[in-house]
């Protein structure tokens, strides 16, 4: 089981990154997102991004560029996740047997999360928040159909700061600007992350650590499109 969930979690980021996945996209007023992040409001309309038999939930913004991306992992492989609270674990998780059985005693079963801001444009330099601690928070589905869902979650998260390598900007040079420019078009126009995490991208880590933490944070997600 468990080599199956973190299989299929390299593989939808490995397809991400290289942009090969089907974005299913709905009118901009049908889904809402809301969460305090650090204190500020961040509000958008969250996506779907769907991956051959995997999916996640994309919540972005412009000015400045901002992604939140969470996926889920249910104990009954079920294509959407059922009603339920769900444990949010680091990247990495790989729970045994074990682990999964006392999981599975309160959990329906447990979630990734990610969160990137642009902090200089043109996306220049980011702060990142990537779940470290196993009692990072927890998601709760408070409705789930095949029509759509919704939730609430809190979490605090590691927060690292990353920085365009020089390397990077001297050799990449106008090409690389321009291919910036038009990856925020994309997200700003369209509401889907494209190439907005900085991770393998030509970006360096920087010695600056904190924590963000994001707290009433709410969903409301259409899977279908209403009939006209």
């Amino acid at each position: 089981m468990k080599t199956k969930h973190f299989f299929g979690l390299v593989i939808s980021t490995a397809l991400l990154a290289n942009g090969s996945f089907a974005q299913q996209q709905l009118a901009a007023n049908d889904n809402a997102f809301s969460v305090s992040v650090d204190g500020k409001e961040f509000k958008t309309q969250p996506r779907r991004i769907k991956i051959g038999a995997f999916w996640y939930i994309t919540a972005n913004a412009a000015k400045p560029d901002k992604s939140l991306r969470f996926w889920f992992v249910n104990w009954s492989s079920n294509e959407i996740p059922p009603a339920g609270i769900y444990k949010i674990v680091p990247e990495r998780y790989d729970p045994s047997r074990a682990e999964i059985e006392a999981l599975m005693l309160k959990y329906k079963g447990y979630a990734y999360m990610k969160y990137v801001e642009e902090t200089r444009e043109p996306r220049m330099e980011y702060h990142v928040g990537k779940v470290k601690d196993d009692n990072a928070g927890e998601i709760e589905i408070t409705a789930s159909s095949e029509k759509g869902m919704e939730g609430k979650f809190s979490v605090k998260m590691d927060g690292t700061y990353w920085k365009e390598r020089t390397s990077a900007t001297v050799f990449g040079g106008l090409g690389r600007l321009k291919d910036k420019l038009v990856d925020k078009a994309v997200t700003n126009a369209t509401g889907y992350d494209q190439e907005i995490d900085p991770e393998g991208n030509g970006y360096r880590r920087q010695d600056q650590k904190d924590e963000v933490v994001m707290t009433n944070g709410k969903w409301s997600l259409k899977l279908v499109k209403d009939p006209k």
